[in-house]
């Protein structure tokens, strides 16, 4: 039996083009390039404003059932989607979040897709890239520095210590970070304070890269970022300390989006990458709005399952950038729905159609979600060797009693080809069902009634529980004016409730909301559920122990 080759190595044996052919193929001028070497290129902003009267392309969201530690194939599907779409003769082009390296040296490794349906150079894409993610970490800790250097030196806006709303940010899992304290060793060395990190993708720096329509929006909503309030229970905002044009120049080129390809040569723009479960969980707008420029199809991939990425994707991102979806692919795997029927990870392998048939309300539930937006359906069901034909064909039958458009994909294994089922799909639907589009929500409603809404209709919750601290920060953000934000739930990603171990369609639950902050520069209020951590911290066995480079610079063990 022939070696399974791993990610890594599909990727380095694939014929990668040139950045210049592949950006040549989107009618793109050299002059509109600027290339990081010979494979990634950031897109300059004299191609936005050349293709801005090109006619949108149409608009294809992909999403999942709540993931399991089993995998569902999100973004494989939507690479695997977008080859597929060529192989079918239409021009998609691809738009991806950047993965954080938190999870790349933690849980659950790389985030460039798999097998078959990969973007490359996945290494790049992986570590580095084009240095977003160190841009925007600067830029959140500088804002951070200038913030404890003002108390320091005199504290002429009056800002309280105790009440800063400001957090320092690193991209990577460290959960000793979590709690901190500084200005500690005397007079010079600061004001001692308690202090947080978190996580780089939970920062409000990397919601409004991936919301700013330009350079110039980027800048207002730096300078509305709330960084505290004074001892007058005032707030303070960014632009009070005078850093707005110090973040934008640490900005500048973090917010032109990244030009890559797949395996197969389908362009592919990378750009931001904020987490579905803590942030809004959608790549940039400005990549969103660039790929519907320049192709008949835009696929793009928000975080999770609907009841995260998906629900933010609608209720913050398109209300934002007034982007109407034309299509919604809903990823599922016979080997998820089993786990939520009650099987464990190791006996997933083997065939359960009473498990499955338990599951599968999960599934139902998801296609329920996505259809209360107004936005057509069809379930991919991302195939593995294991699966049994009943299990398949229950499958098939199941979405097909919904009037909901099933395909197969194998992807992983076959690439674009094993994508083009899908790809037809998504095109009849594309064709012969027409969206409807509309918010969960109206902005004119309570941050507390927003909260219902989502809790009732996409969790299904009984009701929301605001701890005593929660009604207080509420009334706060509402005095201040920001009351018409969206609500981005930041939530468990494994069960449709704030409880990871409720799998299936859990009943007879409250959400309880321990915390609200506001993003007023992002332009949302972050509402905090169960116990998510805004910091993750590494599992006993992180991924970076298996991660290794040879003498001459070959990476191994990014799967």
């Amino acid at each position: 039996m022939p070696k399974m080759l791993t990610d890594i190595e599909i990727a380095r044996s694939a014929q990668i083009k040139k950045i210049s052919e592949i950006a040549s193929s989107l009618d793109i001028r050299e002059d509109e390039l600027e290339p990081h070497g010979h494979y990634k290129a950031k897109l300059a902003d004299s191609l936005f404003t050349r293709v801005s009267g090109n006619p949108d392309g149409k608009l294809i969201l992909v999403t999942a059932i709540n993931p399991t530690p089993a995998g569902e194939g999100k973004t494989t599907t939507s690479v695997g989607l977008a080859q597929g779409m060529h192989k079918i003769g239409e021009n998609a082009v691809l738009a991806l979040r950047e993965p954080s390296l938190g999870p790349v040296f933690g849980v659950k490794g790389g985030a460039a897709g798999g097998g078959y349906a990969q973007v490359i150079p996945m290494e790049d894409i992986n570590l580095h890239f084009t240095g977003d993610l160190h841009a925007i970490t600067s830029a959140n800790n500088l804002l951070c520095a200038l913030l404890d250097n003002h108390i320091q030196q005199g504290n002429t806006l009056g800002i309280d210590p105790r009440r800063i709303q400001l957090k320092r940010c690193l991209d990577m899992n460290d959960r000793a970070l979590r709690n901190v304290i500084i200005g500690l060793g005397g007079k010079i060395d600061g004001v001692p304070r308690q202090d947080n990190f978190i996580i780089t993708v939970a920062s409000e720096v990397m919601a409004i890269l991936c919301l700013a329509d330009d350079l110039a929006d980027l800048k207002k909503r730096l300078g509305d970022i709330l960084v505290a309030y004074n001892y007058g229970n005032k707030p303070v905002f960014a632009r009070d300390l005078k850093a707005v044009g110090a973040l934008a120049s640490l900005l500048k080129d973090a917010i032109k989006p990244n030009l890559v390809q797949t395996l197969e040569g389908t362009p592919a723009i990378i750009h931001g990458g904020p987490f579905a479960n803590i942030a809004h969980g959608c790549n940039s707008v400005r990549a969103t709005k660039l790929a519907l420029k320049l192709g008949d199809y835009a696929i793009t991939e928000a975080g999770f399952g609907s009841d995260l990425g998906a629900e933010k994707f609608f209720d913050i991102k398109c209300r934002s950038a007034d982007l109407k979806p034309d299509c919604a692919v809903l990823v599922a795997t016979v080997r998820a729905l089993k786990y939520n029927g009650g099987v464990p990870k190791s006996e997933l392998i083997n065939p359960n159609l009473d498990a499955l048939k338990k599951g599968i309300i999960n599934l139902e539930t998801h296609i329920e979600n996505i259809k209360k937006f107004g936005v057509p359906v069809v379930v991919a069901i991302n195939r593995f060797q294991t699966d049994s034909y009943a299990e398949l064909d229950f499958l098939k039958t199941f979405c097909a009693k919904l009037g909901v458009k099933c395909a197969l994909s194998e992807v992983f294994a076959k690439g674009g080809e094993g994508g083009e089922e899908l790809a037809r799909a998504v095109r009849d639907v594309v064709e012969n069902e027409q969206p409807n589009f509309k918010p969960l929500y109206s902005l004119k409603l309570s941050l507390k009634e927003k909260l219902d809404i989502i809790a009732r209709e996409i969790y299904r919750a009984d009701s929301v529980k605001l701890e005593l601290p929660v009604e207080k920060a509420i009334a706060e953000i509402e005095a201040l004016g920001f009351g018409k934000l969206p609500v981005c739930v930041a939530k468990t990603q494994y069960s449709l409730s704030d409880d990871p171990a409720k799998l299936g369609k859990p009943t007879g639950f409250e959400v309880t909301v321990r915390d609200i902050k506001l993003s007023a520069g992002a332009g949302f209020a972050v509402a905090l559920t169960g116990d998510i951590m805004t910091m993750p911290g590494l599992p006993k066995v992180p991924s970076a122990e298996y991660i290794d480079i040879d003498g001459s610079g070959e990476i191994s063990g990014l799967f």
